[in-house]
């Protein structure tokens, strides 16, 4: 008698396809185009960023008062706290915004967070590559004359100010990833929109 194999056990989702799953859910029956237009200004600003880390945009605004409050939450600790808080801060709130997005849930809230994020990380990429040089104008609460270059000092208090330009390319690669996640992420989640509603007859 020939041998009879077992028939092999389904493998359990992994928690990229759960995640997948339900954001197939989330999307059926909502409206795609106005959250494509928005996906075409944040491409936009991410074009801008890419190009220049230094454009001012409306995102650019809003990162700066998280910046700044960054360091003001944290005045009372250590200089060197103090000083990388701002930029801390800056990385953290949009970071923040996704997990917020994401336990809504709203993912394509979580893709316009992903946009922030890579919007500050080449803003952040901008001030940590002008440690040596100086040449971006500082902004803060303090007078000018009492305006510190925070990775100037930061870099500089961990003997690496050398390697600030090439802090600033990680930075900006991180960003890079980020803003083509996004991307891709709310792309996709037009389409499963576009598709699920012309599947219940909606044009």
């Amino acid at each position: 008698m020939g041998h009879i194999e077992a028939a092999p056990k389904p493998s359990a989702p992994t928690a990229l396809d759960t995640f997948l799953d339900d954001a197939r859910d989330w999307c059926r029956g909502r409206m795609w185009i106005p959250r494509a237009l928005l996906l075409l200004f944040l491409v936009y600003i991410f074009t801008v960023k890419f190009r220049d880390p230094t454009r001012w945009t409306i995102f650019y605004g809003i990162t700066l008062g998280f910046h700044e409050m960054g360091h003001l939450l944290f005045a009372w600790t250590p200089h060197f706290i103090t000083s990388i808080m701002g930029s801390v801060f800056q990385i953290a709130i949009p970071i923040i915004c996704v997990i917020y997005f994401a336990r809504q849930p709203d993912y394509f809230g979580m893709s316009v967070g992903g946009f922030w994020l890579s919007y500050s990380l080449y803003e952040l990429s901008a001030y940590v590559g002008d440690a040596r040089s100086k040449d971006l104008p500082l902004v803060g609460f303090a007078s000018s004359e009492d305006l510190e270059h925070d990775w100037a000092y930061l870099l500089g208090a961990m003997h690496m100010l050398p390697a600030d330009h090439f802090f600033a390319f990680l930075l900006r690669m991180a960003g890079l990833f980020a803003g083509v996640a996004s991307c891709a992420f709310a792309v996709w989640l037009l389409v499963t929109m576009a598709r699920s509603r012309n599947a219940r007859g909606f044009a």
